[in-house]
């Protein structure tokens, strides 16, 4: 198996990884895209480890994951080694830090959905619609064809999930949260932000759909093991 490295520029790199090839890139949409292409360029790369920074890790794996998507490339297993517990381990139910190395070097991926949004840009973690300057905004709201919200709207909150379908979308209240599984969760209405995993967006927009991409990814998974 041929292993390359996507480290964050702010990450600090694992010493079991210092022998691999490392490609070090920001947040930032043309070092990203500089920086996968690197990363792949030999032509048998088969896996992708992607070490996130103390800042905002899930956003860097969703921003590598993006760029093999848009590059067709999703053949590639992408193995995640986040520093500490963030939404995205907990979405799919990978560890952190150490064992998270470990199990980037030994595990086996598994394919499992792919949430992106119409700019092109993968969930990993979780996603917001939600007002101007925290505002509550005006619009609709609908998972598949079920209604979430329509009028006053504080927040939509959306995350990815191992299961079918394969996203989730629910109102953000003080308590529990109902949340409603589909394939989709799109809202519309007047100057809604779009929030990816920590980023915001630096526009507000009208409309912002987060649906299942029509081809998954593999992700290396505590589910299955391999030795080396």
């Amino acid at each position: 198996m041929t292993i390359s490295v996507m480290c964050a520029n702010d990450a600090v790199l694992p010493d079991d990884l210092a022998h691999l090839t490392v490609t070090r890139a920001g947040l930032d949409r043309d070092s990203l895209r500089a920086g996968v292409a690197k990363a792949m360029a030999p032509l048998d790369v088969d896996r992708v480890i992607v070490v996130g920074g103390a800042e905002l890790p899930d956003a860097f794996c969703g921003g590598v994951v993006s760029r093999l998507m848009i590059a067709e490339r999703l053949d590639v297993e992408i193995a995640y080694v986040a520093p500490a517990a963030t939404q995205g381990t907990a979405a799919w139910g990978l560890p952190h830090g150490t064992a998270a190395v470990d199990l980037a070097l030994t595990g086996t991926a598994v394919t499992v959905p792919l949430i992106r949004d119409d700019a092109a840009v993968v969930i990993i973690g979780g996603a917001r619609h939600l007002g101007e300057n925290g505002a509550p905004f005006t619009g609709e709201s609908i998972v598949d064809s079920e209604r979430l919200a329509l009028g006053e709207i504080t927040t939509v909150l959306i995350r990815p999930t191992r299961a079918e379908p394969g996203v989730e979308g629910a109102l953000q209240k003080r308590f529990r949260q109902k949340w409603i599984a589909g394939r989709a969760v799109q809202t519309g209405g007047i100057d809604i932000v779009v929030e990816r995993d920590g980023v915001r967006a630096d526009r507000p927009v009208k409309r912002s759909t987060i649906y299942r991409h029509h081809e998954d990814w593999k992700l290396v998974s505590p589910t299955n093991r391999i030795t080396t």
